[in-house]
Parts: C-alpha cells; structure tokens; sequence
C-alpha cells in the first residue's frame, strides 16, 4: 500500500493554534513575576485607553475631513472635465460648420476632374468622312474657339490661385485655431494647477485645524485633570486639617489615651502621646500590686534556698556512690590482671619447654651447604 498523506482540515487547524495561542498566552498571564509580584495599575490602563480613545477620535475625524476634502476635490475635477469636454465638442462642431461652408471639396483644384466642370464647349465638327479634301474646317496646329479656351484657362488659373488663396488661409486658421488649443488647454493646466494649489491649501488648513482641535482637547483634558487632582489634594488637606484640629491630641481627651479592645481591666493599655498621667487609684493599686510581688518575691526566693540545698546533699550523696563504685571497680581490674598475669607466665613456661623440645629431640639432624649444592650441577 502506498502512503497517502491526507490534509488536515483548516478549521481544525485554526482551532488548534486558537487554543495553542490562547495557553500560551495564559502562562504568560499565570508566570508573569511583574504581575504576580505588583500587580496591574488600573488607574493607569483607564488612563491609557481613554487617550488612545481620543486619539483614535481625532484621527478618524481627520480622515472624515480628508474623506470630505478628496470628495469635493474629485466633484470639481469631474466637473472640470465635463466642462473641457463640452467645450472640446463645440470646437468640433465649428471646425465641422466651417469646413461644410468654406472649405467643400467641389470648390477644391480638381474638382473638374471629380465633378466633370472645367472645359469648355466642344466643336460641333461635321463628320470628316462625309467630306473630301477642299472641305476640311479644321487644320492642324489651327486653334478653334482660342478666345474661349485662353478665357477659360484665365478662369481655371483664377480658380487655381483663389483655391490656393483659400488653402493659405485655411493652414492659418488651422495655425491660429491649434495655437489657440494650446492656449486653452495652458490656461486649462494653469487653472488645475492652480485649483489643485487652492486644494492642497484647504487640505493643509483642514489638517492644521483638525490638529489644533485635538491638541485644544488634549489641552482641555490635562487642565480638567489638573483641576480635579488640585480639587482632590484640597479636600484631602481640609480633612486633614480638620481631623487635626478635632483630635483628641489637641483636646486632651484623657478616655482617648486608652486604647478601647486591648488589654486587661486591670491593667488597660494607654496611648503615650495622648496619656496625661495616672489617677489616685491606678497608683495605689500598682503600689499594692508592687507589695505583692515583694512578697512573693521573697517566697520563691525561700523556696530556691531549700530546693537548692536538697540538691547540694544529693549531689553530695551521688558523688559518694559514685566514688565507693571507682574503687571497687579498680579492685575488680586489679585482680583480673593479675590471673592474666599468672596465665601469661604459664604460656610462656609451656611455649618454652615445646621450643626445647623441637630444637633438642625432633629436629637433630640439620641440613647442610653440601645438600643444597647438589641440585642445578648440570643443563638436564
């Protein structure tokens, strides 16, 4: 079988890196020290997105002004051009009007050739069959009707010159009509260049006020915000003030120097920079209280004494024992060495007699250098 590499589905796809993207963005939210540790100043992000507000505000009506500003300039454009055009097909329909009136081509140099009009009139000739020799009417190199034909050439050479008169002045009306294109279609460049000067103009003045008018905005909101933190550190003075000149500090509330929840009915705990002294019966029950404590000073002191000569006897007593048990122990290794003493001495008779024995009744007869010398004498 072939390996057959199946494409995934798009929308699978997007789902997956939509939730890959939104975990890894989650951990970033979860493992971010900044965060974790400081936290977000929220007074700071509402600040933010209120001026990124304003200036998404003022840049949408700048584009809105420029939006407006691109479609009046296109109008005009348009308009322009419907007007150029108007006026281009006027100027067609009288070159047109002109040419039909003075310039027809049946006025033109060979009209005679086109239309059949120049000649002049034919001689009526008798047919030269029906005569003989003496009744010939026309020789050759003989000129009928010379009168006639010079008059006609006189007018063709009159149609000739007024037709080129006409053409002259024909190529000056075309010079002077195409010079006069040119002039209108510059004073044409020269308008739209000068309406697009007037354009860009209005476009840099709507810029200059749609900036003005945001940083007027931005202005108006820094003195509001000024004003309200003026207002704020004010009211928070006055308090102040007022909590001060109110307090018990400046009173001398001698109730306020004790401090209400804590300490005991005995013994209730005060403020230093509020106390303003004890009264008769706090003193005379500290100085009751202080006899007390004398005297139960004085007890435990007593009982210490005896607790502490009970000790020194039994400490006393423990050393005794403990003496009387150091001696017998000394005694107990005073004998232990010396029956390891006496056992001692009787291994050493013992390993003595056993030496003495192995030196004078086993081993007797001893090895000599001629023994040894007779092994490795020769190379077998």
């Amino acid at each position: 079988m072939y390996k057959v590499d199946v494409p995934m589905d798009e929308s699978s796809m997007k789902t997956v890196e939509r939730r890959r993207a939104a975990e890894v963005a989650r951990q970033k939210r979860i493992f971010s020290t900044r965060n974790r540790m400081i936290g977000l100043d929220v007074h700071v992000l509402e600040q933010q997105v209120a001026e990124r507000r304003a200036r998404e505000e003022a840049e949408q009506q700048r584009e809105m002004a420029y939006d407006a500003l691109s479609i009046s300039m296109d109008q005009k454009l348009m308009e322009q051009e419907r007007e150029e055009e108007e006026r281009r097909k006027e100027l067609s329909q009288e070159l047109v009007q002109y040419w039909a009136m003075y310039q027809r081509s049946e006025d033109s140099r060979d009209a005679d050739i086109n239309y059949n009009q120049q000649g002049g009139s034919s001689v009526s000739l008798v047919n030269q069959n029906s005569l003989g020799p003496a009744s010939m009417q026309v020789f050759q190199g003989e000129g009928l009707e010379e009168n006639e034909r010079k008059k006609l050439q006189r007018e063709q050479n009159e149609r000739t010159l007024r037709a080129q008169m006409e053409e002259h002045e024909k190529c000056q009306k075309e010079q002077k009509h195409k010079e006069l294109l040119r002039g209108l279609e510059q004073i044409q460049q020269d308008l739209r260049a000068t309406h697009l000067d007037d354009l860009e103009e209005e476009c840099k003045k709507a810029a200059l006020i749609a900036l003005k008018s945001y940083n007027q905005a931005q202005a108006e909101e820094r003195r509001e915000r000024e004003r309200q933190d003026k207002q704020r550190h004010e009211g928070l003075n006055l308090a102040e003030v007022l909590r001060m000149v109110t307090s018990d500090l400046l009173t001398e509330c001698p109730e306020s120097a004790v401090k209400e929840g804590m300490g005991s009915a005995e013994a209730p705990r005060v403020l230093s920079d509020r106390w303003k002294g004890m009264s008769s019966e706090q003193l005379s029950a500290i100085y009751r209280q202080r006899a007390e404590q004398c005297a139960e000073k004085e007890r435990q002191r007593q009982q210490e004494k005896q607790s502490n000569l009970a000790f020194g006897l039994q400490q006393l007593e423990q050393a005794r024992q403990q003496m009387e048990e150091e001696r017998r122990v000394r005694e107990m290794e005073s004998e232990r060495r010396a029956q390891l003493d006496q056992y001692n001495q009787q291994l050493a008779r013992e390993q003595q007699a056993h030496q003495q024995y192995l030196n004078n009744e086993l081993y007797t007869n001893r090895p000599t250098g001629r023994y040894f010398n007779q092994f490795n004498t020769s190379s077998r």
